[in-house]
């Protein structure tokens, strides 16, 4: 059958266009800008449509001189160029061939003229040079040109200008030199020719285009220069500043997918920044890994999401973001939330922070303060800035471990295990959770305990522009309590968490920096010159370093730690992840305001004083303050009752640590002379002996403990024995409960 032109129709330039996917899917921000592209068809290289205003001057000057040197004269088909062919045919002598850009370009765009292994039939070019005259009637020029260039192959799978400008040059297309539009070129016209053929090919392109004799170029560096990028494949199949989260929203979405996140682009780059520049500042500290999550405390829009510092990580694709670690104390202020909203505390209230002995089924809990001193009576206040263990222990005593491990639940932190698992030891942050769970948890204290989903997907994302070569991805939901999907208004579905007036208490806490004087100074990183509530943790051994808080408008969670699971070297909550919190609230706030929230209904403030004998050995004083309460639960003074702080002599002659019974684990982890058992009591000059040996002599002695059962002797100085009490230590490695975590701030 006589192929013609009007039993076929061509597509239009547009239609192209919108037909043309790309190999790679881009993860745009907020407003349109990539922070991410991935690699998502691998039959293909083929990159972003280009337009032709796109494309360096001397590549388009260096492909006309080329392959079609009368483009913008003929009609599609130059029968200049193709009478010189076909006399040079019958001749049997060399010409540039007939095949014009036009030509070129329907066998790309049309399936029945495509070129076979042994070239285009007779009939097949006929057709092409028809089809080639249609187009040039339909087209502009300047249309033709730039699907060319989109369209051509190039070499191995390498597929339009984009590919090939990244693949060899390692830039856009609107970089290319002269030297590079000339290898380019000869390129197209010989896409598997060795690079000495491809040289000499781009040294007669140059001299064309330099308008200067052949003679005149410097062929042999030329083709040293081709031979060289020609064996370049440095366009990495992900790149960009968010490679984890674009990995979990584009895996799986068709090539060409166009992603339109909720991230911001600029704070994406410096969260990257600041997290690459605290990991070389914490090298000698045997640090390597760390992860940045900001988001909108109103929307949960996730503004950035770096779940590496891929430059120095052991383990780079491993997203931090979302992996499980023991965050330490910082669920003291979701604890001590859940105690003020039971109207179990207020944040005046006294607890006594000194040697505690708690009996579990594993034996007797003994937590202890990261300082290893302890304060006496405090309020909620001072033990919470302050990050004192004991009292957060004797707090979960009151709400109970379950009941907390429930509460936690209702903030999106659901545990793999019940509370009774974990034990007191809940307090302090022994369960694994990841950064994303925690900081949305604080999220919900910020917005007045309503917790609700973060959101990864902007609500309405417009499908990919024609031409684009994208597809709309559809939403979808991801692991780790986040959702890509909301209604068309993006308003997230809130619910409430936990009490309302609660939440503000604590957050009036975690913004006091005269609640944390004690354990971190007047002048941490924490204490911002504008409003902010945060609060640091580390977990056992030093394994995970943790800031999170929020502002106004921002809730910030960074981690810091090494993803093996090594212990960091003296990092703490101020060294380690405080300095990136610190720098992306200042940031962020460099000119926008942040005013601390107004109270909710149902709270009150009022004006207090403590009563704490010095008989009750409290360390710090609480001077009077306006304290903010439940209506209700307020009350203006807050004293140790009386008996409390008598001793009579026979209560003071006795020890008042370890208690009886005591079983004692030695952790591998940590090092030994860290492991010291504090023996105290109040009576003077008094004489400590173990199992028959005298180890020491005053109020407080540390003991480095050994395995074995162990008879602890109170005497006096004449060895009248004045107390006895039986203690366990088990061996490293004995393992007798969950209570596998330091609680350090």
């Amino acid at each position: 059958m006589l192929y013609t032109p009007a039993a076929h129709a061509l597509p239009s330039f547009a239609q192209v266009r919108q037909d043309f996917v790309s190999s790679e899917s881009l993860l745009l921000d907020r407003n349109g800008e990539i922070v991410h592209r991935l690699r998502t068809n691998p039959q293909v290289r083929r990159g972003q449509w280009v337009a032709l205003a796109d494309v360096s001057p001397a590549l388009r000057t260096a492909l006309l001189l080329s392959e079609d040197k009368r483009f913008y004269e003929h009609s599609g088909v130059d029968w200049q160029a193709a009478g010189a062919a076909a006399w040079g045919n019958l001749w049997n002598t060399r010409t540039r061939g007939a095949s014009t850009i036009t030509m070129q370009l329907v066998g790309l765009i049309d399936d029945d003229l495509k070129r076979g292994q042994g070239g285009r039939t007779l009939l097949q070019k006929f057709g092409q040079a028809a089809s080639a005259r249609m187009l040039d009637g339909r087209w502009r020029k300047d249309e033709i040109l730039e699907a060319y260039l989109n369209l051509v192959p190039f070499r191995g799978e390498i597929v339009g200008i984009d590919a090939l400008s990244r693949t060899l040059f390692g830039k856009a297309a609107h970089g290319l030199d002269a030297r590079e539009a000339a290898i380019t070129a000869a390129l197209v016209r010989a896409p598997n020719a060795g690079p000495d053929a491809v040289g000499q090919r781009a040294c007669g392109v140059l001299a064309s285009m330099q308008k200067t004799p052949r003679s005149a170029v410097l062929c042999d560096s030329l083709g040293l220069y081709a031979a060289g990028v020609m064996q370049r494949k440095a366009w990495a199949p992900s790149d960009g500043n968010a490679p984890h989260l674009a990995r979990r929203l584009l895996s799986g979405q068709p090539a060409g997918t166009r992603l339109r996140s909720t991230l911001s682009a600029p704070l994406q780059r410096l969260a990257t920044q600041q997290l690459l520049r605290q990991m070389h500042e914490l090298a000698g500290r045997n640090v390597q890994d760390g992860a940045v999550l900001v988001l909108d405390t109103a929307s949960g829009d996730v503004l950035a999401w770096v779940g590496a510092s891929v430059r120095t990580s052991h383990s780079p694709e491993v997203d931090a973001v979302l992996a499980p670690r023991q965050p330490g104390s910082t669920l003291k202020p979701l604890l001590y939330a859940q105690a003020i909203a039971e109207r179990r505390l207020t944040a005046a209230s006294l607890l006594h922070d000194s040697p505690a002995a708690i009996p579990t089924q594993s034996g007797l809990y003994i937590p202890q303060n990261y300082d290893r001193h302890f304060k006496g009576w405090v309020s909620v206040r001072t033990a919470l800035g302050n990050s004192l263990n004991v009292p957060a222990v004797r707090t979960i005593g009151m709400v109970g471990v379950n009941p907390f491990a429930r509460q936690l639940r209702q903030l999106g932190i659901a545990l793999p295990r019940t509370g009774d698992y974990y034990g007191y030891s809940l307090a302090l942050g022994s369960p694994e959770m990841n950064l994303l769970q925690l900081t949305n948890a604080y999220r919900a204290l910020a917005n007045g305990g309503r917790w609700a989903e973060v959101r990864t997907q902007l609500p309405n994302a417009p499908a990919a522009n024609a031409g684009d070569g994208g597809n709309a991805a559809s939403a979808t939901t991801g692991a780790g309590g986040f959702s890509t999907s909301q209604p068309a208004t993006g308003n997230p579905a809130f619910r409430q968490a936990i009490d309302e007036r609660a939440a503000f208490i604590v957050g009036q806490i975690l913004s006091d920096n005269n609640a944390r004087l004690v354990t971190f100074g007047p002048n941490s990183l924490l204490h911002t010159r504008f409003w902010t509530a945060v609060k640091t943790g580390t977990s056992k051994d030093m394994r995970d370093n943790w800031v999170v808080g929020w502002s106004q408008r921002y809730t910030i969670g960074v981690w810091v730690g090494n993803a093996r699971g090594d212990a960091m070297w003296d990092v703490s909550g101020t060294s380690g992840a405080a300095p990136i919190w610190a720098a992306l609230m200042q940031h962020l706030h460099a000119s926008t305001p942040s005013r601390a929230p107004m109270p909710p209904p149902g709270v009150v403030s009022r004006q207090v004083r403590f009563d704490v004998p010095p008989s009750a050995g409290a360390s710090l004083r609480e001077p009077p303050r306006t304290e903010w309460f439940i209506t209700g639960t307020e009350q203006a003074v807050f004293a140790v009752a009386p008996q409390a702080g008598r001793t009579s002599a026979s209560a003071l002659a006795r020890i008042d640590s370890p208690s009886d019974g005591t079983i004692l684990a030695l952790d591998p982890d940590i090092p030994p002379e860290r492991q010291r058992l504090m023996l105290r009591t109040r009576v003077p000059n008094a004489q400590w002996w173990i199992s028959g040996k005298r180890i020491g002599q005053g109020n407080a002695v540390g003991w480095l403990p050994w395995p074995g059962r162990h008879s602890v002797e109170l005497r006096q100085g004449d060895g009248k024995v004045l107390d006895r009490v039986g203690i366990e230590v088990r061996g490293a490695g004995v393992r007798t409960g969950a209570n596998g975590t330091s609680g350090r701030p």
